[in-house]
């Protein structure tokens, strides 16, 4: 698949197919590939396919999808909000 985003090389998904899931209604459906981007993807690739606002919102359903990256993303959101940048 040529449009399949490279960290995704496990799954048979384009690119539009992954924004249509980010999308998705349900949150948990939703957290499920929102946490595979967060754990997989670059950092600051993170940014190309979810708002600030959008993690915010679903950090309680995909939370638990992050693996072995949901330390850096604690610490990144628990730092924000100790520098004033998010709401406590």
């Amino acid at each position: 698949m040529r449009d399949r985003p490279y960290f995704l090389w496990d799954v048979q998904i384009t690119e539009a197919g992954l924004r249509e899931r980010l999308r998705h209604p349900d949150p948990y459906i939703r957290a499920q590939w929102q946490g595979r981007v967060m754990r997989e993807a670059r950092p600051d690739e993170v940014w190309a396919y979810l708002t600030l606002d959008e993690i915010l919102r679903d950090w309680n359903y995909l939370q638990r999808h992050l693996g072995r990256k949901r330390p850096f993303w604690e610490f990144l959101l628990r730092g924000w909000r100790e520098d004033g940048l998010l709401p406590a």
